[in-house]
């Protein structure tokens, strides 16, 4: 009965500097270069295996990014499936490293592939390795633009319901106007625009500019009481003319 692979995973560490540095491991027990994984633990995915697995071999804290490929190859136990990602490593070293890791190297690409120790993974670097590093440049450089970049507030839609108290708010305050002034007539108060300084005759005058019941004389009947001559019909004045229109108006 076949035997089920081993599931492993890990990753194409990179460090980045004037020229970008690719991290291997040395392990103990058959002095081996070799890139950085680890076999899966019960209920972890390829990801978290990956990302734990590279902290515990370069005592490096790590930033996952892509996932570059899977190399599959013929071990002395059976078959391995190993899962990489891209990673860069963040700082120095800050973990202690595993007991069955002697020593962590940077080297360049080139210099990585030349180190590794077996086969597979040298032709699976070679690939894939371009790939991570490229992948590395163009990420590096999207930061550098976004960091030049003037910081944009992102203006909210107010909703329905906000939006009389957000154009309120918005509305630019005005200089404080004069009150109108009243002033008293005998035949009642009459509105003056204090703020263009009009007269109430200025004031008809505008108001007739601008088409109001025209203020031709108009006459009205006197009440004519019991035991008195009657009277003729009188116009109606000014004021009183003036006012009833304003009043109808308002």
């Amino acid at each position: 009965m076949a035997r089920s692979p081993v599931l492993a995973a890990g990753g194409i560490v990179l460090r980045q500097g004037r020229t970008p540095l690719v991290a291997v491991v040395r392990l103990r027990k058959r002095n081996e270069w070799v890139l950085p994984k680890g076999k899966l633990n019960d209920g972890e995915t390829p990801r978290a295996a990956a990302e734990r697995e590279v902290v515990e071999e370069t005592g490096h804290d790590v930033a996952v990014h892509e996932f570059l490929g899977t190399l599959v190859y013929e071990s002395r136990s059976g078959s391995k499936v190993v899962h990489y990602w891209r990673m860069e490593a963040r700082g120095g070293a800050v973990h202690e490293l595993m007991r069955d890791v002697r020593a962590v190297d940077w080297l360049p690409l080139d210099a990585a592939i030349e180190r590794l120790s077996r086969d597979h993974e040298r032709a699976f670097l070679e690939n894939v390795g371009p790939i991570a590093l490229s992948a590395a440049s163009h990420a590096a450089t999207a930061r550098k633009a976004r960091a030049k970049q003037p910081e944009k507030r992102r203006t909210r839609q107010p909703d329905a319901a906000e939006a009389p108290a957000a154009t309120a708010a918005s509305a630019p305050s005005l200089p404080a106007q004069p009150l109108p002034q009243v002033a008293q007539h005998d035949d009642g108060p009459v509105v003056i625009d204090a703020t263009a300084c009009t007269s109430v005759d200025q004031a008809a005058d505008q108001a007739q500019r601008h088409g109001p019941p025209s203020f031709a004389p108009e006459i009205e009947p006197v009440v004519v009481e019991p035991g008195k001559a009657r009277t003729r019909w009188q116009p109606r004045s000014f004021i009183q003319k003036l006012h009833d229109w304003l009043r109808r108006d308002t």
